[in-house]
């Protein structure tokens, strides 16, 4: 390390010293990534591939303190939560999870909590990723999706792939569940595409995440819009999800994320009470706050980050220390 990188973290150390003390006493910063690819993604340009993810994990292991998310939600509700705490989470379950990014971890002695929407395991394929492999396969010029409301899409190269793909899954994001999936099938095939080979993990990589020290939530079982279903099957897919991981590893799965996990719109108070209902001890989110002493333990909030420079990636969390949920602030 040179003097400069010395001065550097020494200067990130203090500052998260300071930020991360709240009036009600330490704050939590809970970081959530999705896939980590070995490398870029040219229809995914906001994934950080496995040399960007590195940065972060270095980046967490020299500056901050990683506690993991049981831990540390314990130790923020006891008073007991050390200062620059991080937990690292990740949603959906896919394969480079296990491939890549526990590599990545187990080199800097972190540990991430990994909330696994079971139904996609062994061979499964989620919704968005469908229409992506569609987007990228799509042949150029006009192209007939043979699907109601979208018609005939013109495909370019490059960034505009990514954006057809992004309205795309835009369009279909809150359709319900079986609708979703025909029609992001319906795209594929119209593209002259085949899912993605792989893409999730099988249930022997989450036991292996699990036996490497690694912990597993739940996070239902199909990736519905909480949200857009009735009572009964909400209850379904939140249960069932926890059920069938807990039967794959033989333990208690504690902890819950809510799909895609924006409040009233992504989840309802409902779906608060069913979670709790349930058998979880405790939820998170996806509102972009720190996480305080006094939040609501089933509706713990969670920061994503796509920044590809270690000081930047710093700055961000040590900014997120300060941000409160809107409730709170």
């Amino acid at each position: 390390m040179t003097v400069l990188d010395g001065l550097r973290s020494a200067g990130f150390r203090a500052a998260g010293n300071l930020l991360s003390r709240g009036g009600e006493g330490r704050r939590l910063v809970i970081l959530h990534y999705h896939r980590v690819p070995e490398s870029p993604d040219p229809m995914c340009p906001d994934l950080l591939e496995r040399q960007a993810f590195a940065v972060h994990m270095r980046a967490l292991a020299e500056h901050f303190n990683v506690v993991p998310l049981a831990e540390a939600i314990a130790r923020l509700r006891d008073g007991t939560l050390g200062p620059r705490a991080v937990a690292i989470t990740f949603d959906d379950g896919y394969a480079d999870n296990y491939q890549v990014a526990l590599p990545v971890l187990r080199h800097f002695g972190l540990h991430a909590t990994f909330f696994v929407a079971a139904g996609f395991l062994d061979g499964g394929c989620m919704f968005n990723d469908l229409v992506i492999e569609a987007c990228r396969v799509a042949p150029p010029g006009a192209w007939d999706t043979g699907l109601a409301g979208a018609g005939t899409c013109h495909v370019t190269d490059g960034p505009g792939r990514v954006r057809l793909a992004n309205q795309l899954i835009g369009r279909l994001k809150y359709l319900a569940g079986p609708d979703r999936l025909g029609a992001a099938l319906q795209l594929l095939h119209a593209a002259g595409g085949r899912p993605p080979d792989h893409l999730m993990m099988t249930s022997d990589e989450v036991r292996s995440l699990h036996r490497a020290g690694m912990a597993i939530g739940g996070h239902t079982l199909s990736h519905p819009i909480l949200a857009r279903l009735v009572a009964d099957e909400a209850a379904r897919e939140i249960s069932s999800g926890k059920a069938a991981l807990e039967n794959l590893l033989g333990a208690p799965v504690p902890l819950f994320a809510y799909p895609n996990g924006k409040p009233g719109t992504d989840y309802l108070s409902r779906d608060v009470a069913l979670a709790r209902g349930a058998g979880f001890d405790a939820a998170v989110t996806t509102v972009w706050a720190s996480a305080t002493r006094n939040g609501d333990a089933f509706e713990i909030p969670r920061v994503g980050s796509w920044d590809r420079s270690r000081d930047r990636f710093c700055a961000r969390l040590l900014r997120c220390y300060r941000q409160l949920p809107a409730t709170a602030a």
